[in-house]
């Protein structure tokens, strides 16, 4: 009789993780090449258990026949959030169903793969698989949508259909003007291209150089869950809002990723200092940011960061010298252009400059998400 070995479940299984970069847009909540090697492919044959449908990674466990012994695999796949948009459901796949597996195994040697394709045995279907991309643009552009005053809505106007900003155009910190390649995992291609991605100081290189060669496996996002502070946030397609209270003159930055944390950029002038009964003059994932409107930009001045965080899905290294200018320019009603300037005298040798864009997703709302939900 064969004796099936239960999968420990395990802070290495469940772990929480960064992001997965495919088809130039950002998935997974980890880079995968941390968690799993390319190196080891694998073909697993089996009979599901149990379908773990929970954030931050849908699981799907499995029997496997291994001799006289049936060993339970954990087959990782892309978040909830980005399967059911795909189509799929917790349903796609029931406990009893036998499934061939092909991807790439964990690089602890646990019972883990990173499940590339997973066909349903009886129906040669693929099931699971991400198909996840940004809804088609109106063929006329349309103007920016404003409020009554004439101000540019950059979120929701009123009257207007909810939604939210995503599908970002870079998912990699890289200087305007740099070419430089990356793979999926905001890995670069050539090690030999560290020193182009930003004007880094030496040392900074230096730990540039090293989380990479670590294929990123100390994220912290991936590691604790710590906020994706910075520009980063801007980087993810789970998403963002911008709720903007025009009556207490700030506007609130809402993220479809970091467990839904929230930044407030103000707009009444205040000094960029905190308050003695909140958050006093501690440095912040987010920083403390003041606004202000040039045109139909708005201007937002940040600093005051902490440095328990990575501020860019690579790994580029920051102090809490950090500050930062951003950009906000919503050119028409489907388009966000994002501009920033970094300084940093602490890890860079000057000044310089990061743009991308977003496109509005109308009609829905942005997609819950909390990174630790099956973490055990």
């Amino acid at each position: 009789m064969m004796k099936a070995a239960r999968f420990p479940l395990s802070k290495s299984l469940l772990g929480v993780s960064a992001l997965l970069l495919v088809s130039g847009a950002a998935l997974a909540h980890h880079p995968i090449k941390a968690k799993f090697d390319p190196a080891q492919e694998s073909t697993l044959r089996g009979v599901v258990t149990d379908v773990d449908w929970r954030n931050p990674h849908t699981h799907v466990f499995v029997n496997v026949s291994n001799g006289n012994e049936v060993q339970n695999w954990a087959i990782e796949l892309e978040s909830p959030v980005i399967l059911a948009r795909s189509g799929w459901d917790a349903e796609s796949l029931r406990p009893g169903d036998a499934i061939e597996v092909s991807g790439i195994l964990a690089r602890n040697g646990t019972r883990q793969i990173w499940g590339e394709t997973v066909t349903a045995t009886a129906t040669g279907r693929q099931v699971y698989a991400p198909d996840y991309s940004a809804p088609a643009r109106p063929l006329t552009s349309r103007p920016a949508p404003r409020w009554p005053d004439g101000s540019v809505a950059l979120g929701k106007s009123p009257g207007g259909s909810d939604g939210y900003w995503s599908f970002p155009s870079k998912t990699v910190l890289v200087e305007d003007g740099v070419d430089v390649a990356f793979d999926r995992d905001a890995i670069l291609l050539e090690s030999d291209d560290a020193s182009k991605v930003a004007p880094l100081q030496p040392w900074a290189l230096g730990l540039y150089k090293f989380r990479q060669a670590r294929m990123l496996q100390d994220d912290p996002m991936w590691l604790n869950c710590k906020p994706p502070g910075g520009p980063r946030q801007y980087q993810s397609d789970l998403g963002f809002k911008l709720l903007e209270d025009k009556e207490n003159q700030r506007i609130f930055v809402l993220m479809g990723s970091g467990n839904h944390n929230f930044r407030i950029i103000y707009l009444d002038g205040r000094d960029s200092t905190g308050s003695v009964g909140g958050d006093d003059d501690n440095p912040l994932y987010y920083g403390r940011s003041l606004g202000r409107w040039d045109g139909d930009t708005l201007v937002v001045e940040t600093t005051g960061f902490n440095e328990d965080f990575w501020f860019s899905n690579g790994g580029l290294p920051h102090t809490d010298l950090l500050s930062m200018e951003e950009r906000f320019t919503r050119s028409d009603a489907d388009t966000l252009k994002y501009e920033v300037t970094i300084n940093d005298p602490g890890a860079y040798t000057r000044p310089w400059n990061v743009s991308w864009t977003m496109q509005w997703v109308g009609g829905e709302e942005m997609p819950p998400y909390f990174c630790q939900n099956n973490r055990q």
